[in-house]
């Protein structure tokens, strides 16, 4: 068996926790990782904290740990416009992977991006004509795209020193990573016990294009075993990869499903969206209040629920689906459904006592 070494840039997020848990149970694997901030809860995983926006620091992190034989990039930091997210999301890739090729036994590097790809930067999106499902030929949409800042950079990095290179493009993820700012499923799950607690309605936020729609997701589980595919198969060497269950729903039933397992009712959608950033903007007493009684792990409501991604993934009002079909064509045939992923976050969140 041919020993291999993972970088897992990100390590502390819903990537990169999920990628470390899976790489753990396969033979043959090393992992090491870097987060912007340390954390006490990977385990004993190598890993070192860094700014990647710091070339140097990069290049003394990622030599302080194994040399890797995988790159897996999956972090990402907001700025205020698309031009300065793609400045500085370019310049963390790109310190990343060049501080990893110097080590000289890169075979692969895989980026995660997401469905953005196709809809539009938050300065631009969806401004143009949407052709669902997406699928991964689809030319680019007009105008600047941090993805395709971070994606250039990739394929010219992988050409100058040599190794492969694969682009993950998953829809809204599922997954275990508290304070995590993209994490739609822990936001639902703070949101319903809210509502259990203090006696709101449990209302759907969304669009009623979202509500009625078909749409999908991504479990981070079902990503991390795709990355895994993606950077040792030779027959999807240099390619981009939808990643998504495989199932499709509509939140009008998923919504009753969610509030079935807080022991809630769904209450009537009122037909139109109603954004949690507002009607949640004086929760966090209340949130506090929660987490004294049932002895949770302390954690404002800000971090771990972060209202503005819900109501920007909710409160679309563009059909947002996803073709699989080219991994499926190369083999890669594992499914999640999507209502088991969420449950079984929300399992785990009681378990780790962030929700009661």
């Amino acid at each position: 068996m041919v020993e291999k070494t993972a970088l897992i840039v990100g390590i502390s997020g819903i990537v990169g926790r999920n990628l470390a848990d899976t790489l753990a149970t396969l033979p043959g694997w090393t992992v090491t990782g870097l987060s912007r901030h340390a954390h006490d809860d990977l385990g004993a995983i190598k890993r070192a904290t860094v700014d990647l926006l710091d070339a140097d620091a990069t290049k003394a992190a990622v030599a302080s740990l194994p040399p890797p034989t995988h790159v897996f990039f999956g972090t990402w930091a907001r700025q205020a416009t698309e031009a300065e997210n793609c400045a500085v999301n370019g310049a963390m890739v790109r310190h990343a992977l060049e501080a990893a090729a110097a080590t000289g036994g890169v075979q692969h590097a895989a980026l995660v991006t997401g469905l953005k790809h196709y809809l539009g930067s938050f300065e631009n999106y969806a401004a143009v004509e949407l052709d669902t499902p997406f699928t991964e030929d689809q030319p680019r949409v007009p105008g600047p795209n941090f993805y395709y800042t971070q994606e250039d950079i990739l394929f010219e990095l992988a050409a100058r020193h040599g190794f492969s290179w694969s682009v993950a493009r998953p829809h809204t993820m599922i997954g275990y990573a508290p304070g995590n700012a993209m994490n739609l499923g822990t936001s639902l799950a703070v949101y319903a016990t809210i509502c259990r607690e203090t006696g709101r309605p449990f209302v759907f936020p969304g669009s009623p294009e979202q509500y009625a729609g078909v749409t999908d997701m991504t479990d981070a589980t079902l990503l991390a075993r795709h990355l895994v595919w993606s950077s040792t198969t030779p027959a999807a060497a240099n390619m981009a990869f939808n990643v998504v269950d495989g199932d499709v729903f509509r939140w009008k039933k998923l919504w009753r499903q969610v509030a079935g397992y807080f022991g809630i009712e769904a209450a009537p959608y009122p037909g139109e969206a109603r954004p949690l950033a507002t009607s949640l903007a004086d929760v966090g007493p209340k949130w506090d209040t929660i987490v004294a009684r049932h002895g949770l792990r302390t954690t404002k409501v800000e971090r771990i629920a972060p209202w503005w991604h819900v109501d920007a993934d909710l409160g679309r009002t563009q059909e947002c689906l996803t073709d699989m079909s080219r991994s499926r064509e190369l083999g890669f045939l594992d499914y999640v459904k999507t209502s088991g992923a969420l449950f079984r976050l929300f399992d785990r969140l009681r378990a780790e006592r962030i929700i009661p």
